[in-house]
């Protein structure tokens, strides 16, 4: 009896541990949003090589009031180069 006791005791300690320190995990995922200078992580598509990837990885060029992203320095570089003899 005492063994059942115990075994009870320490199956309720081991939930009310297990609540605590749920409690402390967040269960809502967090959302990036564009605010202040930050990117929001959204996939878009390089203009020159047509590859998708994500916004915070892109390399930033400002073209006639346009902004654009391209996936690596070579792609920016290739397409100014494209620009530029036209």
């Amino acid at each position: 009896m005492r063994l059942l006791i115990i075994i009870g005791i320490a199956y309720l300690a081991y939930r009310a541990v297990k609540s605590w320190m749920l409690q402390n995990v967040s269960a809502k995922p967090t959302v990036a949003r564009e605010t202040a200078g930050e990117i929001d992580d959204v996939m878009i598509k390089d203009p020159f090589c047509q590859a998708y990837f994500p916004k915070r990885d892109g390399v930033h060029l400002k073209a006639d009031g346009e902004d654009l992203y391209f996936c690596s320095k070579e792609c920016r570089d290739r397409f100014i180069e494209v620009r530029n003899e036209k």
